[in-house]
């Protein structure tokens, strides 16, 4: 089990390039040492869209793509794939990546068990659990890429001009929902829902792209702040 180290950082839903350049600024800063960490966790939907098994999608984040690759060779980088950005491990070779159904992932902070998740896995529906079973495979992926040029700027497009920014009504509901399936742990971290708030042991980290903050590891705790 992984421990996760003091100053760790965690940057979820920077939905990069359509909503904001935050999340290619602050992997330049880190590159550059402005920012130290000895630990990075991307949470997931860092990309608006990024896949596996296709060249073109890399076209529209080379950019930031390059820098993690550089980063992880010095940095113990953890990815958890998002509903934005999946079927990773051929893009990132030298990062922790964690699909979906490897979600969530087990850690250790001091003495407690903390579940690691991008936050799309529990209380989301048949419907939901049937899709991203058959889109993130790298079978669907490789029967689609004769269109996939078509798809992806059709895509791309939609994406560009979706509002992803918003107060979820309801949420201490569907985090009671969520918390049914983690008795197990200590603490809860997980992104996808843009809410940048804690409701009991369960912390819903802020979206880069909407609250433009991320999550520090200080003395042991999470802390939410503007790098």
């Amino acid at each position: 089990m992984f421990e996760i180290k003091e100053q760790a950082i965690f940057i979820a839903d920077s939905h990069y390039p359509h909503h904001g350049d935050e999340f290619l600024v602050l992997l330049k800063k880190l590159e550059g040492g402005e920012v130290q960490t000895p630990q990075l966790f991307l949470m997931g939907d860092n990309f608006d869209l990024l896949f596996g098994h296709n060249d073109y999608i890399q076209t529209f984040s080379k950019e930031a793509i390059v820098l993690l690759q550089t980063l992880s060779q010095k940095l113990d980088i953890h990815y958890f794939e998002g509903n934005h950005d999946f079927c990773l491990k051929d893009v990132f070779p030298d990062i922790h990546v964690y699909s979906r159904e490897e979600q969530p992932v087990m850690f250790h902070l001091d003495e407690k068990k903390i579940a690691v998740s991008h936050g799309d896995k529990y209380a989301t529906g048949f419907g939901y659990d049937l899709y991203c079973q058959i889109l993130r495979n790298e079978k669907t992926l490789r029967i689609l890429k004769p269109f996939e040029k078509a798809i992806i700027d059709h895509r791309m497009k939609k994406l560009s001009k979706k509002h992803i920014c918003f107060h979820f009504e309801g949420f201490e509901k569907r985090v009671e929902e969520i918390l049914a399936h983690y008795s197990e742990a200590d603490l809860v971290i997980e992104g996808h829902f843009h809410q940048c708030k804690t409701v009991g042991k369960y912390i819903s980290l802020p979206s880069l792209a909407c609250q433009g903050m991320v999550g520090v590891i200080e003395e042991g705790d999470m802390h939410f702040k503007t790098l």
